[in-house]
């Protein structure tokens, strides 16, 4: 069911949030050359004030090399904390947004900007000292815009009406 992405863009950054909260990534859909679709599961996506976005792209080569064919692209998120399902089938119903897919276009490949380049810092700060953090996230310096037209939630029959 569409949601219109303009009046609640606050509450699908806010479920992306919590979203990345739970799961550490969105999976993110695209088309290669052959128009088989694809998904890539990503820890680094941001969501901006103004509709877009953008992901560090070091490890997605699938989604830069479908770019070049078809730049449409799908995002999920799942809010996949344990106590929101429970409390939520406890009550028989959502009292949020348990998962949200934007649609949208890549943009242009670029050189982090400080701020977004801090950002993703203080996402992996808590995994710093692991030995996989350096191998996984240090390098972090391209991102791919995505600008976003579209917005769904996911419909779970009487459990997500109200919402």
């Amino acid at each position: 069911m569409n949601i219109n992405i303009e009046q609640n863009w606050q509450k699908i950054r806010l479920h992306f949030r919590k979203s990345f909260g739970a799961n550490m990534h969105v999976a993110i859909a695209s088309v290669n050359k052959d128009n088989q679709p694809t998904v890539t599961p990503i820890g680094s996506l941001f969501l901006n004030d103004n509709l877009t976005g953008f992901y560090f792209e070091k490890f997605a080569t699938k989604l830069n090399e479908n770019s070049k064919n078809n730049t449409k692209i799908c995002v999920l998120a799942v809010n996949g904390d344990k106590w929101f399902w429970l409390k939520s089938l406890f009550k028989m119903k959502f009292s949020e947004y348990p998962a949200v897919k934007l649609y949208g276009e890549l943009g242009i490949k670029r050189e982090a900007t400080k701020k977004e380049y801090i950002a993703f810092q203080r996402r992996v700060r808590k995994t710093k000292r692991l030995k996989g953090s350096k191998y996984l996230w240090q390098d972090m310096s391209m991102v791919r815009e995505i600008k976003f037209t579209k917005a769904e939630k996911i419909n779970l029959g009487l459990m997500t009406k109200e919402l």
